[in-house]
């Protein structure tokens, strides 16, 4: 598995919570309360429905949500696989809270402990994948 393969996960988690800020506000925009008229004059009938104007959309993204929380189910549990295969427990550790938790290399190397850096911790991950010829 590449560098690449194994930061899916955390950019496919990012994606979703993008689409989740969209929907919330496509939802808000069709469910907001429009302003009252205030001139008595009668108004055109061009502003329409506003559920139905956006239902489609939101719909559509919710649908595109599911898939790719779906899709992202298949990566942890691709990546927990290869994770798991990991001969090392340490370089396992490092993986698990790098590609699975999503921590920063400072946050990996306090929750490795020892004397543990963040490069430390970072060298440690790409001799690995250089060793594999995975890199």
């Amino acid at each position: 598995m590449t560098l690449h393969e194994l930061s899916q996960l955390y950019y496919l988690n990012r994606e979703i919570a993008n689409d989740r800020r969209r929907l919330a506000m496509l939802r808000d925009k069709a469910y907001a309360a429009s302003s009252p008229n205030l001139s008595g004059m009668p108004s055109g009938s061009g502003s329409g429905d506003r559920v139905g104007k956006y239902a489609a959309e939101i719909a559509e993204l919710e649908a595109l949500i599911e898939i790719k929380l779906e899709r992202c189910m298949c990566e942890q549990i691709k990546l927990e696989r290869y994770i798991a295969d990991i001969p090392d427990s340490l370089t396992r550790q490092i993986f698990t809270y790098r590609f699975i938790d999503k921590l920063s290399w400072t946050q990996v190397a306090r929750r490795v402990g020892g004397d543990n850096t963040a490069d430390s911790v970072k060298k440690n991950c790409y001799r690995y994948l250089e060793k594999i010829g995975e890199k």
